[in-house]
């Protein structure tokens, strides 16, 4: 299978096009809670990939405090 090319790149200014909460992959923080309201401004610091479904995942740090993974979807150049 080919990877699919990313639309970002590492060190990209991007922000949130929605509000972005916990999954579950915060620990410390509550489910549910809000990691990044939507128009945060936020810098791709990796750039990974989803095997099983072949797509980009962005690990976005929103306001120099908090990272946070994130599919294309969820991201908008700033």
């Amino acid at each position: 299978m080919d990877l699919r090319e990313p639309l970002f790149r590492w060190g990209e200014k991007v922000r949130a096009v929605a509000d972005l909460v916990n999954d579950g992959s915060h620990p410390g923080w509550p489910p549910e809670a809000l990691l990044a309201a939507a128009g945060t401004h936020g810098e791709i610091v990796n750039v990974g990939h989803h095997g099983d479904s072949n797509t980009p995942v962005y690990l976005v740090e929103f306001d120099g405090q908090m990272v946070v993974g994130c599919f294309e979807e969820e991201l908008a150049r700033a």
